[in-house]
């Protein structure tokens, strides 16, 4: 792989990111009741397991995880892949009065979460859905905004924002690159 253009941010930077989303979550709801963190396979599942420990630990409340496969909700799964990868969806509570946090960690067209929402409605009726990603680097196709970001960065088109997390990767940083680099 090459080279990446700049780093984004370093493990110390992630760490302070949901540190502060999760600041932001108990503030914006009152505490940590009733909620439940869903990541979006792949990398939204840390990201979701690391903010609800930062919860549990600032609130005293344990908040239920689970894990999320868009796979089958994606409106370019033709693209994607001939066999495509189905990976476990796990949600083991009932959505029903709980205020869901969804995770992921880049949010670029919106076309993801629009497949998210999708697949998390079939599991259920939540009081109501919030949106915290690491990354958000524009360029939306759909009217989807975050609740919560961990970091704004306009991007050209042309690059790619790689999300690396100890949990997947074995570290911890968010590097930009230039997408023909990458070929």
């Amino acid at each position: 792989m090459s080279e990446p253009k700049a780093t984004i941010l370093s493990a110390d930077e992630i760490r302070r990111a949901l540190t502060r989303i999760a600041h932001e979550i108990v503030e914006r709801n009152k505490g940590a009741e009733n909620l439940a963190l869903i990541g979006v396979h792949t990398r939204g599942i840390p990201l979701a397991e690391r903010l609800a420990a930062k919860l549990s630990e600032l609130e005293g409340v344990e908040v239920p995880g689970g894990m999320l496969d868009i796979t089958l909700y994606r409106d370019d799964l033709s693209e994607v892949a001939r066999q495509p990868i189905i990976r476990e969806t796990q949600v083991p509570f009932d959505l029903a009065n709980r205020r869901v946090i969804l995770v992921d960690d880049v949010l670029y067209t919106g076309r993801t979460v629009r497949a998210a929402l999708d697949a998390l409605i079939d599991l259920g009726r939540p009081e109501g859905i919030q949106l915290a990603v690491l990354v958000d680097r524009g360029h939306r196709e759909l009217p989807i905004r975050a609740d919560y970001v961990g970091k704004n960065l306009p991007t050209a088109k042309h690059e790619v924002v790689k999300v690396k997390l100890q949990e997947t990767d074995g570290t911890d940083i968010v590097e930009l690159y230039d997408l023909e680099a990458l070929k």
